[in-house]
């Protein structure tokens, strides 16, 4: 066995001495001199060849060494790095340069750290620095994870990689694709820098900019993006979310979105319980309730939102498991943690409001300053100074309950202190009809009052006409009760029950700037014109 030897310079900081490494061939079964060539001096080792420098060995069939230091190596070339990691690089053939320490390996390249193993076609590695780049193709495979890009990087003093174009990662029960992606392997971190797909067994994540946990199975989305997660959709500026917990939250521009319920929620920011089913939200959040061709929309400062409790709630669900006792498996009842809200992913909820609550769809607008609205029975509840809107109607009241349907406004029912007030003839006229009284039951025909019943001590203040629309004075009446009968929007007829009393007045002899009930209050300008103004 012959030795060679060869001195390298690597670079150095201006005015010191120059360092030296030294690349020491310790082995191999032939050798050879080849004399001058157009590319220098070749010297050519053959057969179980080994070449050292500093801590790193290099083994390969054969080499070339050619001048001071560039290595040509062909057939089952290996470099093993001896250190803390013993990382080792495999390939067909290299290309080395000794003072850059910069190895240009192809065909059937694996790097592997012992942990994390890379393969590809090319790859050139710093062996100094333990950074490897690949551009045509190439998979990392780290525990459970397993990495595919057409480019990439891979650090391994940082245990970081970067993988560009057609990526995908495969990992137990979840799927990534993304286009621009770096993953950190010892904490199993990912790092998404361009617009990514996040598929698992129970939701659909996109993103643009974030990161996401493999372990903890918790993401941090910045910029745009999304969660579908069965039949509940949340979109944000800003999203974090945590799998485990169930727990995550929305800033920015928030769309939330139940397709089993036909709901959707705008806000500024939400927190959501995935395992609990709950939202909550603020900053002028809106939701939006489809009807058929209507669409309800309920604006206020807070909006919460929880499932319509059911009695099962409360029961503890037991599921049978296998549990080892010695040699032999017995069945045994352990309590579910998965409750049973959890399994019901089409539960119907109930959204509460509270303060500067305002309403608005094409046939209903109302304001007030809590509101609750229940899926299941489609029941809207105004509370505290409530006022509702329905077509040439203005309701008011202590509390106003509608009742609605997949497609309308059923019927209206106001407990205490009702009133209903209506223009008649010309804005400026200051003629309003009226009625009042303890309670009001009103119902609706393709959303529009039919009718309503007032009681007790209902009264009423009414322009009334003949059939051609001329007035013909204004009725004042009162009884126990009254049934008020609708036509065209405004009151047709009265119909008193019990105890009735009225009296008609001649136009000309009306005060009309003083006929106002008891309680009348009128508020134009309070009512909202449009759904825009609850986005404002």
């Amino acid at each position: 066995m012959c030795m060679g030897c060869l001195f390298l310079f690597p670079p150095v900081r201006a005015q010191q001495k120059e360092d030296k490494m030294k690349i020491e061939f310790v082995h191999n079964r032939a050798y050879e001199h080849v004399g001058g060539t157009d590319t220098g001096a070749i010297d050519k080792f053959i057969d179980s060849v080994i070449f050292v420098q500093g801590a790193d060995s290099m083994f390969c069939d054969s080499a070339y060494l050619r001048g001071r230091n560039y290595i040509e190596a062909f057939g089952n070339v290996r470099i093993v790095q001896h250190g803390k990691d013993n990382t080792q690089a495999e390939g067909d053939y290299m290309k080395y340069v000794g003072s850059t320490k910069m190895a240009y390996m192809h065909g059937n390249v694996k790097l592997t750290d012992g942990k994390n193993t890379l393969w590809t076609e090319d790859l050139t590695y710093d062996i100094g620095k333990k950074y490897g780049v690949y551009k045509q193709g190439g998979t990392l495979q780290s525990d459970s994870t397993t990495v595919s890009s057409d480019e990439g990087i891979y650090d391994g003093k940082k245990k970081y990689a970067r993988f560009i174009h057609n990526v995908l990662v495969t990992q137990p029960h979840t799927e990534i694709t993304s286009d621009d992606l770096g993953y950190f392997t010892e904490t199993e971190v990912i790092e998404f820098y361009s617009c990514s797909v996040v598929t698992n067994d129970k939701a659909v994540l996109h993103t643009c900019n974030g990161s996401y946990d493999s372990k903890k199975e918790i993401a941090h989305f910045k910029g745009r993006s999304s969660v579908l997660n069965e039949g509940q959709y949340i979109e944000a500026d800003t999203l974090n979310y945590n799998k485990v917990t169930g727990l995550g939250d929305a800033t920015g521009n928030v769309i939330t979105i139940d397709t089993e319920q036909h709901s959707t929620m705008y806000c500024g920011k939400a927190w959501y319980n995935e395992k609990k089913k709950t939202m909550l939200a603020i900053i002028k959040p809106v939701l939006k309730q489809v009807n058929g061709n209507d669409s309800l929309y309920i604006r206020s400062d807070t909006l919460f939102s929880f499932p319509v409790p059911k009695h099962e709630d409360s029961i503890i669900h037991y599921k049978t498991v296998l549990v080892k006792k010695g040699k032999r498996e017995v069945e045994t009842k352990v309590i579910d943690s998965v409750s049973a809200l959890e399994r019901d992913s089409t539960r119907k909820h109930i959204f509460i409001g509270y303060h500067h609550v305002l309403i608005f769809s094409d046939s209903l607008q109302g304001r007030c300053d809590s509101i609750s609205y229940s899926q299941e029975d489609s029941i809207v509840r105004m509370m505290y100074k409530p006022i509702a809107w329905s077509r040439k109607c203005q309701i008011t009241g202590d509390t106003i309950l509608l009742y609605t349907d997949s497609t309308n406004l059923r019927k209206m029912y106001v407990p205490k202190k009702a009133l209903v007030v209506s223009v008649s003839g010309p804005e400026k006229a200051e003629m309003y009809d009226q009625v009042q009284g303890e309670t009001l039951t009103a119902h609706f025909k393709k959303n529009a009052i039919e009718n309503m019943l007032v009681t007790p001590d209902a009264q009423s203040i009414y322009y009334s006409k003949d059939d051609d629309g001329a007035y013909l004075g204004v009725s004042e009446a009162k009884a126990d009760s009254m049934k008020v009968f609708f036509k065209d929007e405004e009151i047709d007829k009265l119909l008193l029950i019990k105890n009735p009393h009225q009296t008609m007045t001649p136009m000309e002899k009306a005060n009309i700037p003083t006929l106002r009930l008891s309680r009348f209050q009128w508020f134009p300008e309070k009512r909202p014109k449009n759904k825009d103004e609850l986005f404002q």
